[in-house]
């Protein structure tokens, strides 16, 4: 897999105002001691932040060990918070996806590709087959692209981040990330489509007993 990196931009991610985080009512209750605020941070954050690894990585059990270290690594931090540096949830954004980093590097030394798992639908009495499956070949075609791309492309569409928001997780300008996304998108529809070709040689070949 190709390791594309964009060059981050020079002048770097613009600040965020003080009164622009949502969180910074929360995060001074934390460091005012006070474990009910960081209850209510942690119900706002966790689900995304585990969604987003589980874009990435493609396993549930690495995504949580993601999720629970980038909000052990927020419980450190929070004491030394300092407003308008960043939005928390950015900077959040930003641990969790250098944590996939790390575990993406660690299994391309012992894993190859194909094992990882595809992300399954939302359970539904009637739909589940069809969901597995067209969520399976959504994920397994996101693994083939260029890492910025797939960040890009998850942040942006899964992650549903403005586009200052998933410019500053990756540290790269807005217009690097829609250069990344404008790549990304071809490249994600291409992969979709010679895997579609595929399935129906498949289909084909079975029809003629080959």
């Amino acid at each position: 897999m190709s390791n594309e990196r964009t060059r981050p931009d020079p002048t770097g991610p613009a600040p965020a105002r003080p009164g622009d985080d949502p969180d910074q009512t929360l995060l001074d209750l934390i460091r005012d001691g006070d474990e009910q605020a960081y209850g209510v941070l942690l119900d706002r954050h966790l689900e995304r932040i585990h969604a987003l690894a589980q874009r990435m990585l493609g396993n549930a059990a690495d995504a949580e060990e993601v999720a629970q270290d980038a909000f052990l690594r927020a419980w450190q931090q929070i004491p030394n918070w300092q407003p308008g540096t960043a939005k928390f949830s950015t900077w959040l954004h930003r641990v969790a996806m250098n944590l996939c980093h790390d575990a993406l590097r660690r299994r391309r030394d012992s894993r190859p590709v194909e094992d990882i798992q595809p992300v399954s639908g939302e359970p539904g009495p009637e739909q589940l087959a069809r969901r597995q499956d067209r969520s399976g070949r959504v994920q397994a075609a996101l693994a083939t692209l260029p890492e910025r791309q797939r960040e890009a492309l998850v942040l942006s569409h899964y992650q549903e981040l403005s586009q200052r928001e998933a410019a500053a997780v990756l540290e790269i300008s807005e217009e690097a990330l829609e250069s990344l996304l404008a790549r990304g998108r071809r490249a994600l529809r291409a992969a979709l489509a010679e895997e579609l070709e595929d399935l129906q040689g498949k289909g084909d070949g079975h029809r003629h007993g080959i």
